[in-house]
């Protein structure tokens, strides 16, 4: 680990450390780094150093020394993996020439936090030790690893490789997407972070200009692995034949001494087999798996944040064909750091106390719906392109303006050589990108002629959304208007409108040497994979039914060092609702690997599965010929109904009513007790309760249907489990009580629970989160217990035992208000009391539709008992 600050050494050892490592940043190994620091502090003085001075030198480059060559643990705790003995990585060493200099660069130069590269240097360091022994005489392995969009998977990679080279690798074939622009962007990060540290050690094969991808060698094959050879190509069927002709003119003797690291970035994009057949392949699937197939030693790696396409690839080989790219060796969860603004810190979990919603639970306040009609103004319909004349509608002159105004505030902060961006991404029509343009420059040259008139509405908008994001959670200090409004008009005059798309001219360039102050209006180019530097407003109305194009959309997602509280988004209600399905879905994901990694399992032994969302697919179909719907465990699962018809008066009394013909016929001959959160029968039995289940009209994105009700139905006729159920009625001792008598139990005390402000187009009231914890153990006596949901429901099984269910309802007063000052949430405003529900399932086991990839076709059996032991992922 970094211990440079609080590690006990001395500021004059600290200082000699940042003279050290400034050295190595420009390629010196650590010992020639260290020679090199001494000379010039010692020429600075005109004389050699004195005993006290040297000593100090000594410990900075023993502390270097151990923080490189601290051994590795192989704990692997973001891995799925193969077993591999013995382990041959063995970490870095302070003689190292990549690894070491990439550290001291991202430390010195980019100004990275120590703990950012600490999280590199060990995920890195687990990544190379899952990759192929580059000794052996011959190997071909397959990995992925599954980032976050925007998070750094590039510095990941570039760190991978940089161990890789130290490690005996000696050629780096990078495939960089579909696009010159992606292509331009990996090559520039790669030359400007890792092989201007020793540009003589590398070979390139590829340079930035638009015209720099591969070109078959002048020789026509490669005749030296010394330097190191790199590649940097697009995923273009050209540029990965000619490489391929290259290797195959090359000597059966060169390739065999050729140890290869295939990094394929964006993986899920173009390298899955999309032809919808198990039998024949799209030309750049085919052209990687040629490529693979022709060198002897070689080493496969997709990186994505988007891994649904990867994990669905067939990992069986059809007799005679090529072997595909399934990651049948190790998959890997990249953890995200505290800096990341992701899909959770942007759209909020789940509540682990849905009474007392924590800050870091909610998201951050800086989703601002676009409505329908604003959507259209700005959106063409498909068959109505020709015609199309969009305008300014109120949400994007609020979003234009925001931009104004938080750029401005950056500048008054200081960050004036940093880039300022704004996302405008409404279409994939390119013609539509030129005329929103052309509308965004009218807007741009109305606003320089009325600033004046309009800066009392920019002072209200900016006293306005400033309140609702505090900066001193980051340590960043509240702006009045008068710090800001200095800076408005400069900023205004310095917008440029950049269209960037596959056929426009003029295009982003962060790289050109002067900060941008950008508005990009794009589309598919601006969809996956490319940077927007700088990035505080998008405004984003394209939609897609897609998991992997929806998330890869997300530009906004990413690091916002020194202006976290600035960005803002404005999109959809439906957009927002599927990215906090996906929020989800992603979050399984990982819990799967994790749980895998903790089981030692392989992927070759189990498949990370994928939760089916009503009304979205996965990926595109032709990518999932080799997937299948597979039952997976409601077991050990706790169960909430979180959205409701508010508005169907007739749905909400039918549902009370069942709820209060459920309390009547269960009451009749079991005693209710009164406990510390409400009332309790114990021992209803299960016909009652699946009437109730049967009866109740729950939304079809809760988890309450057929597949609950079947799967409740098998467990009840293997034995005496399910056969009776706890019934709880949740009365907060200060609820008001409801509108009308649930059956017997009378009027009620009522629950609040205010709904998400935005509203989806089926009309739904999403209040995010029925339950909190403690309600895992409203049938325990004492009613205490751990804090988390997975500890306090073991907890409860180890109390009750694993054959008695617990089924809570919750009456929700119409109006619940929310807490005040509460801007994301709004009033419920139902048309009558809701009634809610809640399930806690015992630890059993098995069936709930998720997707995964079919993996063993000799005995099928064997996975689904392996599912089953996982159990629920809650």
């Amino acid at each position: 680990m970094n211990q440079d600050k609080g590690s006990g050494v001395s500021p004059q050892v600290e200082m000699w450390i940042r003279q050290i490592r400034s050295q190595m940043a420009a390629g010196l190994p650590l010992p020639a780094a260290a020679s090199a620091a001494r000379r010039e502090l010692e020429l600075l003085l005109g004389a050699t150093l004195e005993r006290a001075q040297a000593d100090q030198w000594a410990a900075a480059q023993e502390h270097i020394r151990e923080g490189l060559e601290r051994p590795i643990e192989y704990l692997r705790p973001h891995s799925v993996h193969k077993p591999r003995r013995p382990e041959w990585y063995e970490g870095s060493a302070a003689t190292d020439l990549h690894w070491p200099s990439l550290k001291a660069f991202l430390l010195q130069r980019r100004r990275w936090s120590a703990s950012t590269v600490d999280g590199i240097e060990d995920t890195s360091a687990e990544v190379t030790g899952m990759l192929e022994d580059p000794s052996l005489a011959s190997f071909s392995g397959r990995g992925l690893v599954v980032g976050h969009v925007q998070s750094g998977k590039t510095a990941n990679m570039t760190a991978v490789i940089a161990r890789a080279a130290d490690a005996g690798y000696r050629f780096v074939v990078i495939l960089s997407g579909l696009t010159n622009a992606l292509r331009r962007q990996t090559q520039s990060r790669l030359v400007s972070d890792l092989i201007a540290r020793n540009p003589e050690l590398w070979h390139l094969h590829t340079t930035v200009e638009d015209d720099g991808d591969f070109q078959t060698p002048p020789n026509r094959w490669f005749s030296s692995m010394d330097p190191i050879q790199v590649a940097v190509i697009k995923k273009n069927v050209t540029p990965l034949r000619r490489l391929i002709t290259a290797i195959e003119r090359t000597s059966e003797t060169l390739r065999a001494r050729m140890p290869v690291l295939v990094i394929d970035d964006e993986c899920d994009q173009a390298s899955v087999n999309s032809s919808g057949s198990a039998f024949d392949s799209t030309a750049i699937n085919e052209a990687i798996r040629t490529l693979i197939a022709r060198l002897p030693r070689v080493q496969y790696v997709g990186y994505t944040a988007t891994p649904f396409a990867n994990v669905l690839i067939n990992p069986h080989t059809a007799e005679g064909a090529l072997d595909d790219l399934y990651p049948r060796d190790f998959v890997t969860a990249l953890p995200a750091s505290d800096e990341y603004f992701g899909t959770e810190a942007l759209f909020g979990r789940p509540p682990n106390d849905a009474d007392a919603e924590q800050l870091e639970e909610q998201g951050l306040d800086m989703i601002r719906e676009v409505p329908a009609a604003d959507a259209a103004a700005v959106r063409p319909a498909s068959r109505a392109r020709a015609g199309f004349s969009p305008t300014v509608p109120p949400s994007l002159e609020e979003a234009l303006r925001w931009f104004v105004l938080s750029s401005s505030a950056r500048l008054a902060r200081g960050q004036e050589g940093q880039h300022f961006s704004m996302l405008i991404h409404t279409t994939v029509y390119t013609d539509a990108h030129e005329r929103i343009a052309a509308l965004i420059r009218e807007w741009k040259a109305g606003i320089e002629a009325t600033l004046t008139q309009i800066e009392p509405e920019l002072e209200a908008l900016w006293v306005s959304e400033a309140a609702r994001v505090d900066g001193r959670r980051w340590g960043l200090d509240p702006l009045p208007w008068s710090s800001v409004q200095p800076f408005v008009r400069r900023l205004v005059e310095e917008l440029e409108i950049i269209v960037e798309n596959s056929i426009s001219e003029s295009r982003l360039d962060f790289g050109r040497g002067t900060p941008c102050r950008y508005i990009v209006v794009g589309g598919s180019v601006l969809a996956r994979g490319l940077t927007i530097e700088g990035l505080s407003v998008s405004y984003f109305v394209r939609s897609s039914s897609q998991y992997d194009t929806l998330l890869q959309m997300g530009r906004w997602f990413g690091y916002r060092p020194g202006y976290q509280d600035l960005p803002r988004i404005w999109m959809t209600a439906d957009l927002a609702g599927a990215f906090r399905d996906l929020a989800q879905v992603e979050a399984e994901i990982r819990q799967d690997i994790a749980e895998y990694a903790r089981r030692d399992l392989t992927p070759m032994d189990l498949a990370v599965r994928i939760r089916q969302i009503p009304g979205m697919s996965i990926t595109s179909a032709a990518k999932m010929i080799a997937s299948e719907t597979c039952d997976v465990s409601f077991s050990g699962e706790h169960l909430q109904t979180i959205r409701f018809a508010s508005d169907d008066l007739d749905q909400l009394n039918r549902n009370w009513a069942a709820g209060a013909g459920l309390l009547d016929r269960i009451s009749q001959a079991r005693d209710v007790e009164t406990v510390a959160r409400g009332r309790l029968i114990r021992g209803a039995p299960l016909d009652a309760v699946a009437d109730f289940l049967e009866t109740y009209s729950a939304s079809s994105r809760d988890a309450f249907g057929a597949p609950l009700m079947e799967w409740i139905a098998r467990e009840a006729e293997t034995g005496p489990a399910f056969r009776t159920w706890n019934v709880g009625l949740i009365e907060p001792a200060k609820g008001s009580p409801s509108m009308g008598a649930l059956g017997t139990m009378g009027p009620v005390r009522t629950v609040r629970r205010a709904r998400l402000s935005a509203r989806r187009g089926d009309g739904l009231a999403d209040i995010k989160a029925l339950m909190s914890r403690r309600d895992v153990l409203f049938d325990v006596e004492g009613n205490t217990g751990p804090d988390d949901w997975a500890a306090l429901k073991r907890y409860r099984q180890n109390v009750l035992g694993d054959e008695i269910p617990l089924l809570l309802l919750y009456a929700i007063e119409a109006r619940s208000e929310p807490t005040p000052g509460t801007t994301y949430r709004a009033p419920l405003d139902a048309a009558t009391d809701v009634l809610a529900i809640g399930l806690v399932l015992p630890d059993r086991g098995q069936r709930r539709s998720f997707v995964r990839v079919t993996l063993d076709r000799e005995d099928a059996d064997e996975g689904e008992d392996l599912m089953a032991d996982i159990g629920g992922l809650q």
